[in-house]
């Protein structure tokens, strides 16, 4: 009952008053903002096949170069919509990880162990992956206790096996689709802002329904990795 209690007490509100602040921010600048989104969204889409690659290209590259992701994630929720746009964000992490992960592993090593020296999470996470690497990567993924980009590069350093790494990045959907539904959200508020037609009541009920169960279910399911993490590594 103890366990129970843990994963049924009040959900926390930053993922909430994230989504909050950008709904805000886009109402109160929506004028200037609506200016440039679908500009580039039609620029995008007028690419035809080029403008997804030309989007996955961009977003591997920053993350190989510990660019934060978060904004072109909600750019592409807002672009290419959720299940789309969860798509691309989805294959273009997953190759920048993997493609960051070769580096730290066979070119950068004695850079990447000289930034974490002295991390206790990582040392313990080390001893873990020894054991279970698949599992541990997994909820890591699951469960950030490191920045995404940092991340990618620390385990490079591991001995989790290169199979297990790139299987084990589908840990990174419940956060990804998060960030798609936030961007899903705000685009459609900067157009609507932007004097686009009203989609209906209906509509935006089930947007707003839809992304508050996004929320409760990722901040569950976070909740849950993080301590199958603690009680693993014992950190």
């Amino acid at each position: 009952m103890k366990d129970l209690s843990q994963l049924t007490r009040p959900l926390p509100i930053g993922r909430v008053l994230f989504g909050i602040v950008v709904f805000i921010a886009l109402v109160t600048a929506g004028r200037q903002i609506v200016g440039y989104l679908p500009e580039f969204s039609t620029w995008v889409n007028s690419l035809g096949f080029w403008g997804p690659a030309i989007f996955m290209a961009g977003y591997i590259g920053a993350t190989v170069i510990f660019v934060p992701g978060s904004v072109l994630t909600l750019t592409a929720g807002a672009i290419f919509g959720l299940a789309k746009g969860a798509a691309i964000v989805f294959v273009s992490a997953t190759i920048g990880a993997t493609i960051a992960f070769l580096i730290a592993r066979h070119v950068a090593r004695q850079i990447i162990e000289d930034r974490l020296k002295g991390n206790y999470r990582f040392a313990a996470i080390d001893r873990a992956i020894g054991k279970d690497g698949f599992k541990i990567t997994l909820l890591l993924r699951l469960s950030p206790l490191f920045p995404f980009n940092l991340l990618n590069y620390a385990l490079g350093l591991t001995s989790v096996r290169f199979t297990d790494y790139v299987v084990a990045s589908v840990g990174m959907l419940p956060g990804t689709f998060l960030y798609i539904y936030y961007g899903k959200v705000a685009g459609d508020v900067v157009w609507l802002v932007g004097g686009a037609p009203f989609q209906g009541t209906a509509y935006y009920a089930v947007l707003f329904v839809g992304l508050a169960a996004t929320i409760v279910l990722t901040t569950l399911v976070t909740r849950i990795a993080r301590r199958a993490l603690k009680q693993v590594t014992g950190s």
